[in-house]
């Protein structure tokens, strides 16, 4: 029987770049969100405050250092890094990632999911990613463009220099793969997509690989072929997607009236329970099981976030260690988090003012038990 692994996904968004700049002023990272945040009703745990304030800077070695160093402390096996490539031209974030790779003093694993997405402003409704902060207070005329960075996924030229620019990570001893396949992970899929990963898998064997071991975000509408393992990103997946139209109709009406949208409330027990049912039901062997710390990105959204309430470390521990005895007996190898350090989505393992280091503390203690 397989022990299944935890692996945190982990967001690069916390040192500068120029595009952030531009988009929305000097100096910003998603901190500037996180403390922006404010409650939107009684006992409302906003904005999140990090212990000791450590708004950190991970252009900086020393705390990579740190966050690796925690998270094996804690049982964490490796960090899912956020990959932003969005086209030949344009890829941002890389950073943490980097050291990741190349700095001896973090020993921790981790492997690259790609967000391929558009980035758009938030009030836009181009279809695509709505990462952007929500910043509409400086806002108000909503000019610029409303795709921010397009996402083009090319040709095979293109997608020759993307594989390129991963080699370096794949060849690393702390990149993680499995069977001689480096593991990557993709959010969006397409048939070009599906064209992509063929090619891809090509190279990898000329570098020496076995292929390249694809896991894709599950979708129900992405026809997404049986051949791939997927993973179900939660809260989303079991939480809030099957009210998210009803949600949308009564927001349309209430914008009709001039009333504040309402607010999405969703209880933590009642998320995790549909995923731990779901997760005995479903033993395709292809298919990873994922789980949330916590969730709020009312920081992101305002008042048109999403908040998952009733969360606390005794839970988490408890149905993270329940997860991974279902994945572990059907032979899984991974469980997925969400997250390491998505502060502007209340999803994070890092130690706050609030909880102090307790999820950290119930996850390593459900690791021992296991």
């Amino acid at each position: 029987m397989t022990k299944a692994k935890i692996i945190a996904m982990y967001l690069p968004q916390y040192h500068c770049i120029p595009e952030n700049d531009n988009f929305w002023g000097k100096g910003f990272t998603d901190w500037v969100t996180v403390k922006n945040a404010k409650p939107l009703f009684k006992g409302h745990n906003q904005p999140r405050v990090p212990l000791n304030s450590n708004y950190y800077d991970l252009s900086l070695e020393e705390n990579v250092v740190w966050q690796a160093k925690l998270a094996k402390e804690h049982g964490i096996y490796g960090f899912g890094v956020y990959h932003y490539w969005f086209n030949s031209e344009t890829n941002l974030l890389t950073r943490p990632a980097e050291i990741i790779r190349d700095c001896k003093a973090v020993e921790v694993d981790y492997f690259l999911a790609w967000d391929n997405a558009n980035w758009k402003r938030s009030w836009s409704n181009v279809a695509g990613n709505d990462w952007t902060p929500n910043l509409e207070q400086k806002l108000q005329d909503k000019t610029g463009p409303v795709i921010l960075l397009e996402y083009i996924i090319g040709e095979k030229d293109d997608w020759k220099k993307h594989y390129d620019s991963l080699l370096s990570h794949f060849l690393s001893p702390k990149y993680i793969k499995i069977a001689n396949k480096p593991v990557f992970v993709i959010f969006n899929y397409s048939a070009k997509i599906g064209e992509m990963c063929e090619y891809w898998d090509e190279l990898a064997k000329e570098d020496g690989f076995s292929g390249v071991h694809f896991i894709i975000k599950q979708n129900k509408s992405a026809n997404i072929p049986a051949s791939f393992y997927k993973f179900k990103y939660e809260p989303l997946y079991s939480g809030w997607s099957r009210t998210k139209w009803r949600v949308v109709i009564i927001n349309k009406v209430r914008k009709f009236f001039n009333l504040e949208p309402t607010k999405r409330i969703f209880d933590y027990d009642t998320i995790w329970n549909d995923i731990i049912t779901n997760a005995k039901k479903d033993t395709d062997g292809k298919i990873y099981h994922s789980g949330f710390v916590s969730y709020d990105d009312s920081p992101r959204r305002g008042v048109r976030g999403t908040i998952v309430i009733n969360s606390s470390a005794e839970k988490f521990g408890r149905y993270v260690k329940e997860l991974r005895r279902i994945s572990s007996s059907q032979d899984k190898e991974f469980i997925f988090l969400t997250a390491w350090n998505e502060w502007g989505e209340g999803a994070y393992l890092e130690p706050d003012k609030n909880s102090n280091f307790d999820f950290l503390n119930s996850l390593s203690q459900g690791s021992i038990d296991l």
